[in-house]
């Protein structure tokens, strides 16, 4: 690309509010999902009843348990995300050129948040919450976390695209070696779904200690949520080793962005989810641990989903 079509182009940026905005939103939609995870682990999903999108029948609560107060909560905030996701499309819209890549991603969002809320409302009105064991659950549960994956993927994407100063137009990118990187990220959305799996086990069959823990994870009488745990450790291991490569990658890689700092970061998070790891284990998944380990997960998803645009979705010619 030359130096006049790189001015050009810098003449089109959207404005440094659009941007906040974007990333504004993307910090929210993470402080969502970490609440919903705390519905999931008090066991607070069944706080409103049966009723979706209202609260027990009704809007206003009069004198709610503490459970009610919880679900309502994580709804209201539900919702606020929704609308935020979809002011955030129309202000990329009006603040973009034709051929903008964020555009893309912004549609792309508000599809996955629209389809999260039909998993939510399904998911109470088919009673899977709280201490639900129903063999529909842990299904329902893993498409939830997938979608869940893939719309903080689309709204990091819109603000990550919105921020470029280069590259951002359908017409001025290419596509660089996509399988590794999008491995990667697939073996990264599979540890997420496991782990959600394995955090459903310990809330519906807690364990008293961690011999009483492992004894539950090898006992033939288990259920399989239980015996099943031990996928989540082992397949964050193998994709530990496609990060590995990715991250080897994004350090040579330095025509455009330099990568190093964001390499950084991702190792840094990375090393502290294996930590948070072994803790949760030990200490038997304790609430605010389960919390923490959720939140630097999505942090590590969304600048993972950064990076593999950095390495993927390249500006045309050396500029």
């Amino acid at each position: 690309m030359s130096a006049s079509a790189v001015n050009i182009e810098s003449t089109r940026l959207p404005s440094p509010a659009l941007r906040r905005f974007a990333w504004g939103v993307l910090a929210y939609f993470i402080a969502v999902i970490v609440w919903g995870t705390l519905v999931r682990a008090t066991g607070s999903g069944n706080g409103c009843g049966n009723h979706w999108p209202l609260c027990n029948g009704t809007v206003l609560q009069n004198s709610p348990h503490v459970d009610t107060m919880i679900e309502f909560a994580h709804r209201i905030t539900s919702g606020i995300s929704f609308f935020s996701v979809v002011g955030l499309l129309w202000w990329t819209f009006a603040g973009t050129v034709r051929g903008h890549l964020a555009r893309t991603a912004a549609i792309a969002a508000v599809a996955f948040t629209v389809v999260e809320a039909i998993l939510g409302a399904l998911l109470v009105k088919l009673g899977l919450t709280a201490q639900s064991q129903s063999p529909l659950r842990a299904p329902f549960l893993a498409l939830h976390l997938a979608n869940t994956l893939l719309m903080l993927a689309a709204i990091t994407l819109t603000a990550h695209l919105l921020s470029r100063r280069q590259g951002y137009l359908k017409s001025t990118i290419q596509i660089v070696a996509p399988f590794g990187a999008i491995t990667a990220v697939v073996m990264v959305m599979i540890v997420g779904v496991t782990g959600s799996l394995a955090a459903l086990g310990d809330t519906l069959f807690p364990a008293s200690s961690l011999g009483a823990a492992l004894t539950q994870d090898f006992a033939a009488g288990s259920q399989w949520l239980v015996r099943w745990r031990w996928t989540h450790p082992t397949i964050a291991f193998i994709a530990s080793l496609f990060l590995a490569w990715l991250l080897v990658r994004a350090a040579r890689r330095t025509a455009h962005w330099d990568n190093r700092g964001l390499s950084a970061v991702v190792l840094v998070l990375l090393a502290t989810q294996y930590v948070l790891g072994v803790l949760d284990v030990v200490l038997l998944a304790p609430l605010w641990l389960q919390l923490t380990h959720l939140l630097c997960a999505d942090v590590l998803w969304a600048s993972l989903v950064v990076l593999t645009a950095r390495l993927t979705l390249e500006p045309v010619g050396n500029n």
